[in-house]
């Protein structure tokens, strides 16, 4: 099997030796080279031609931000971000701007401190490698000026099925690696008046998604918060599931609201995307939307078969759009995808679907 060649772009001579040594840890990876600043990197790109690009955001010359905005638009890289900016709108400024993923670099650079992002990298760059096909070498940022609107020219999953109105009452949403920038498109695309609610199962770890959701909130006409447990769900609301806990839904007076769980030790996805799929298709029955976002492995797969199950309609990403068509992948695979759509259609697309339009 052919190497995964990676280049570490770091402005710490210590940073550039442990992340090398890291990395070369991981079976079936090569580090062809490392740059100590943005010029360089561009240079060792173009020489080197490398996979993926680990990069640091703190650098002389040309930051980090600069080189990411390169390396994603002009050189279609995957770009793994690892650097001691760790501040959450760091992180979804270097998600935004097309990042696969983030790893939070000790403020020190201490040896021991250093050591303690080993598992993290590399598990992260274990998952790049086992979805390289699934990886889109394309930036978030420029897919609407590669992908004219489709609506109305994608085909249906199943063959023979025609529009139906649904006219759901909650739009149940699961994203991985690419979800940010989708996410945001979407609710940027909803007005106040939409009578349904939104769910958000987005893996991201804890304490990044209440300013996730804050963020957010600020492009969305729709109110977006963090989920709490015992929150009321209405319309014109969106409820992320909070990092590094479940989210679920019950009745509770006549109300639906919000039940904020600790995962399993079997949870292998947190936060879980099937885990709130199937509350929300016990609850909501057909008044419900599935939409499967950009994502690494196949969470959801067995939550889009609890919606169909019910009668609730199952939306999936398409390939063309897709940062890392993993997630959307398994769930056109079960077969119960009612309507494959590209990112910038699929706030057009539910709707539609839901007979809103």
């Amino acid at each position: 099997m052919k190497k995964v060649r990676i280049l570490v772009v770091d402005d710490s001579a210590f940073s550039r030796r442990s992340i090398t040594h890291m990395l070369e840890g991981i079976s079936g990876v090569d580090v062809v080279g490392y740059a100590a600043n943005g010029e360089e990197g561009i240079q060792k790109v173009i020489t080197l031609k490398p996979d993926l690009v680990t990069l640091d955001l703190e650098m002389p010359k040309m930051d980090g931000f600069t080189l990411l905005r390169v390396l994603t638009t002009r050189f279609s890289l995957p770009v793994i971000v690892v650097s001691a900016l760790s501040g959450a709108d760091n992180v979804f400024k270097a998600l935004e701007l097309g990042a696969l993923d983030f790893v939070t670099k000790p403020c020190c650079n201490a040896s021991v401190e250093l050591l303690t992002i080993k598992e993290d990298l590399q598990q992260k760059v274990v998952q790049f490698i086992s979805h390289q096909p699934d990886v889109q070498k394309k930036s978030p940022l420029v897919q609407k000026e590669q992908h004219p609107a489709m609506v109305g020219q994608v085909p249906f999953a199943r063959t023979g099925t025609e529009p139906h109105h649904h006219g759901f009452d909650m739009v149940a949403i699961g994203a991985s690696t690419g979800g940010p920038p989708a996410l945001q498109q979407i609710f940027s695309a909803f007005d106040r008046t939409y009578p349904f609610a939104i769910c958000v199962a987005q893996h991201m770890p804890a304490g990044f998604t209440k300013p996730f959701a804050e963020r957010l909130n600020r492009c969305s006409a729709f109110d977006v918060k963090e989920a709490e447990d015992g929150d009321q769900v209405l319309p014109g609301t969106v409820l992320i599931a909070p990092g590094g806990k479940n989210l679920q839904f019950e009745l509770y007076g006549g109300q639906v609201i919000a039940r904020v769980v600790a995962p399993t030790d079997s949870d292998r996805y947190i936060p879980s995307v099937d885990i709130m799929l199937a509350s929300c298709a016990a609850l909501y029955r057909k008044r419900v939307a599935a939409i499967i976002l950009t994502g690494m492995g196949n969470d959801g797969s067995h939550g889009v078969r609890a919606i169909k199950e019910q009668g609730g309609l199952v939306i999936a990403e398409s390939e063309e759009s897709a940062v890392v068509y993993g997630m959307p992948r398994e769930a056109v695979a079960t077969g119960v995808v009612d309507r494959i759509v590209s990112l910038e259609n699929i706030a057009t697309e539910i709707i539609v679907q839901g007979g809103f339009s």
